[in-house]
This record gives C-alpha cells, structure tokens and sequence, in this order.
C-alpha cells in the first residue's frame, strides 16, 4: 500500500510519513530478489542493494539515537569511511533485522523528542529533531532513488512505489 503525506496533518507527523514513505521503498526494492542479487556489487565502488540497507541503519541510529544523547547498538560499517559492503558473514536476514531495529529505535526518538528539542551531530553541530528528520527524508530518498537504478541494472524492474491493484 502506498503511503501519502497527510495533506493537514501536524507537522511532525507529515515529516515522520514522508520519512516512513521512504523507508518502505527501501524494503520493496529488495522483494522477489535472492541472496546473491541482493549482494550484487552493481557500482565500481561496490554498492548492492543490501549494503544500502546496512548504511541507512547505520544512519537512522546515528542520527535518531547517538544525536539525542540515546543508547544504540553498535555501527555496522566505519562512519568515516562510509564503506557500503556487506562481508561474507552478515547475513541478509541479519541485516533487514538491523534496519527493522534501527527503524523502531529511530522511531522512539521521533515520538519522544519533540521538533525543536536539540542534540548534537556527529559534526559536533547543535540540530534539532526537525533538522534531523528533514536530513533523513533526503538521506533515504536519495539511496532509494540509488536502489532503483541498482534494482533496474539487476533486474529491469523499476517505480518508485507499489502498483495499486485496480479493483
């Protein structure tokens, strides 16, 4: 199903769905896929599909967790590098159980803090959660938009949402 942003919600709720909208891209991109076109390095710099996965998690807890000053679980890839690959010892399952996790971590913070409350960036930089929220929205449209390229490059398929079965 295809989620729209309220069009008079709050806007911290319209922000959480926008952000949310994109999550779920991310998660469709990989279905009908198996294990060996999800690793698939389809870039010189090796990106696949999963590694994808793996950063956005990685982010979603920095971002939505280290910033406010909450606890998370280790990075699963060097933040200064910003290496997107997956080793042969992480499993796919592994890794969507990450994102799931960072994804409800993340989204305890946005329900806790509120738009204006501040923390600190990894930057050192004082954000607020609305800042936050606005910077993951990008961050996870553009490694969508990123996934649907790799997707179209393994498999020709492409869409930036599930068709809605006609009835």
């Amino acid at each position: 199903m295809i989620r729209f942003v309220p069009y008079t919600a709050s806007e911290k709720d319209s922000l959480y769905v926008a952000l949310d909208r994109h999550r779920d891209v991310v998660l469709w991109k990989l279905e009908g896929l198996d294990d060996e076109a999800l690793r698939r390095p389809m870039t010189p710099s090796g990106t696949s599909l999963l590694a994808l996965v793996k950063h956005l998690a990685t982010v979603e807890y920095g971002w939505f967790r280290e910033t406010f000053g909450r606890e998370s679980e280790p990075f699963w890839f060097d933040t200064e590098t910003e290496d997107m690959t997956v080793a042969p010892d992480e499993s796919t399952a592994d890794i969507l159980a990450f994102y799931a996790r960072a994804r409800a971590a993340a989204d305890r913070a946005i329900q806790e803090i509120d738009l204006e409350d501040t923390g600190t960036s990894w930057s050192g930089r004082t954000v607020t959660m609305r800042w936050v929220l606005i910077h993951m929205i990008e961050e996870t449209a553009r490694h969508a938009g990123h996934m649907d390229i790799v997707r179209e490059l393994i498999d020709g398929a492409t869409g930036d949402h599930r068709e809605i079965p006609e009835a």
